[in-house]
């Protein structure tokens, strides 16, 4: 099957690891695919680019692809926001990978059809995947935005996902968060220890007494997780998001991790020296 390029990070799932360009495996019942995604009636299919009155005036979008077939179902959903519609060569870039996603879902539909024909396996040809664009920050020079995506290929459960990028409109081009730093390095120097920490009192917050620092599941390097440039201001990122993804620091039971640390004098100094105005300490 074809795995849309989401994420750049090692997720374990299902008992295997899966490496590289990203993925969230087959996991699912038809039950909680039902309850997160809903399902078409029978014999409906349709391909619908949907708002509400707000939201088309602004200019956000939020597409819909779904569809039923011998027993199996399709869910597609890719939005994002009216800021991401007022850059155009942004809009378009979201367009491509959202078709090219869809191609891809479709094709791995089809095929999940032609094999399980006539078998009673509901999850086998049940195919689900969202995709929803945010903003994080709004500044003059850049947009950073955050995806988060659930992703189900059949099985006991589906899975989540986060992804990240800030758009340049001087340069008019897209990039991952990590590029306005000097290196992996650089970043896990500035970040690596106050990411730890607090994911510490986060994960002891949410597991209570069942919490227990026994190493199998390690603080992640910031390389694993989704880097978010915040703003408090509008004017500069001050602040940085970090999300781990399920799997990445926890079971799946856990769910994904998300702290936010202040932008300080190691994270200045591991800007690279293009992007330093666009950062500022905390006031």
């Amino acid at each position: 099957m074809n795995v849309p390029e989401m994420f750049h990070v090692k997720h374990w799932l299902c008992g295997f690891a899966v490496t590289g360009a990203l993925v969230l495996v087959a996991c699912s019942s038809p039950e909680d695919v039902a309850r997160k995604t809903g399902v078409a009636q029978e014999g409906a299919a349709s391909a619908v680019a949907t708002a509400s009155a707000g939201a088309a005036q602004a200019g956000a979008v939020a597409f819909e692809d779904n569809a039923e077939k011998d027993g199996g179902s399709r869910e597609f959903a890719y939005k994002w926001p009216a800021e991401a519609s007022a850059i155009p060569a942004l809009t378009e870039r979201l367009a491509a990978e959202r078709d090219r996603l869809l191609g891809e879902q479709k094709a791995d539909w089809a095929m999940a059809l032609a094999e399980f024909k006539g078998e009673d396996c509901v999850s086998c040809k049940t195919l689900s995947l969202s995709k929803e664009w945010k903003v994080v920050a709004d500044l003059p020079r850049f947009l950073s935005l955050s995806a988060s995506i659930y992703f189900y290929t059949g099985g006991a459960h589906g899975n989540s996902g986060y992804a990240a990028l800030v758009w340049d409109r001087e340069t008019g081009e897209g990039l991952e968060p990590e590029a306005m730093f000097a290196s992996e390095a650089a970043l896990q120097d500035a970040l690596g220890d106050p990411w730890c920490k607090a994911l510490k009192i986060e994960k002891k917050d949410r597991l209570g007494a069942d919490y227990s620092d026994d190493g199998f599941f390690p603080c992640p390097p910031v390389s694993d997780l989704t880097l978010l440039p915040g703003s408090s201001n509008g004017q500069s990122f001050d602040r940085i998001g970090l999300i781990a993804a399920p799997y990445v620091a926890g079971s799946y039971a856990e769910g994904a991790y998300e702290v936010t640390l202040p932008v300080t004098q190691a994270v200045l100094a591991a800007v690279k020296p293009g992007y330093k105005s666009a950062f500022a300490l905390p006031k």
